[in-house]
């Protein structure tokens, strides 16, 4: 299928796979990370912040739009999730590098994330639903805090306090770590039938 044929929220859900590679380029561009825009915050970040934060809006507006105009496809349920998976790896990988976020909790939300493919997958062969559920959406909300946040040094926090941001940014990536792994083992107990139905 070509792009042209593509209805609107495919065409965006697509968008938003082909930001990811920029978003990863601008973060690993040494002369955006050498300036600093404000606050420590440098080029690289908030160009990374501007990608992230548009690509985040697609996923609202792709998802809106099927539902409202009746657009929901096979693809769009295969690659909108697998686009917004990629999209939070990214940026957390991003922040892994810059030493912003402790890689045991970026290796606790991929673990988290493949288990729930797993299960989702297991759940379509026998035809059932799993409904989105509030920790899962609790989950990704605080990711996507947490990952705006430590783009920008836990702005505006900085301006009052340098320790207050600090200790901002540590809440925030532990209680994503926390929601992470509590919706993970929610959804486990919650269709652990499914697997084992599919002995």
């Amino acid at each position: 299928m070509k792009f042209s044929e593509m209805n609107l929220p495919n065409k965006l859900t697509l968008i938003r796979m082909l930001l990811i590679p920029f978003m990863v380029v601008v973060a690993e561009i040494g002369y955006f990370q050498g300036i600093n825009v404000i606050y420590d915050i440098s080029l690289a970040n908030i160009l990374v912040l501007i990608i992230f934060s548009i690509a985040s809006f697609t996923d609202f507006l792709d998802g809106h739009i099927a539902r409202r105009d009746h657009l929901v496809t096979d693809f769009g349920k295969f690659m909108d999730p697998l686009a917004d998976k990629l999209l939070v790896f990214a940026a957390l990988i991003i922040l892994v590098e810059q030493e912003k976020l402790p890689g045991w909790i970026v290796t606790i939300i991929i673990a988290r994330e493949f288990m729930v493919t797993g299960i989702r997958l297991l759940a379509a062969n026998q035809k059932i639903v799993i409904a989105a559920s509030n920790l899962g959406k609790a989950k990704t909300i605080s990711q996507i805090v947490t990952i705006i946040v430590l783009l920008i040094n836990g702005f505006p926090f900085f301006l009052i306090s340098k320790t207050l941001a600090t200790i901002v940014c540590q809440v925030l990536i532990y209680l994503s770590a926390l929601l992470t792994l509590v919706s993970g083992i929610d959804y486990f107990m919650k269709n652990r039938k499914i697997i084992f139905n599919s002995y």
